[in-house]
Formats: C-alpha cells, sequence, structure tokens
C-alpha cells in the first residue's frame, strides 16, 4: 500500500501531506522500504518458490 492513500488517524488528513509528526513520520517509513517492503513474507517465500519452479522447468526442457 502507498502512503498517498493512507488517512492519519491522528490528524485525519492524508498521510503524503504530512501535516503532524505521526504523518511525516509514516510517511518518511514508508519511503525507505524497498520495492518489496510491502509484502508479506509467505508473500515473498511463495513468489521464490514460483521462480525456482520456473527455472527449474526451463531447465528440464532444454536438457
Amino acid at each position: 500500500m502507498t502512503y498517498d492513500r493512507l488517512v492519519c488517524a491522528n490528524c485525519a488528513a492524508p498521510v503524503s501531506e504530512g501535516r503532524c509528526p505521526v504523518c511525516r513520520a509514516n510517511r518518511e517509513r514508508m519511503q525507505h522500504e524497498g520495492p518489496f517492503g510491502g509484502l508479506s513474507p509467505a508473500a515473498l517465500i511463495g513468489l521464490l518458490v514460483v521462480l525456482i519452479m520456473a527455472m527449474a522447468l526451463l531447465a528440464h526442457q532444454t536438457a
């Protein structure tokens, strides 16, 4: 989820505007997360399994 759609529970303003210290802290935290920062560990493991299976399938087809 991106911070531009979040509403702050502290000031009821969009987090992307950064009106209060809570908004600014959350905006800063969310900007520093990597591209996979929003994914759960289970989703990351699932993606890794799919990637390994695809590589194994390609290796099997070329052999």
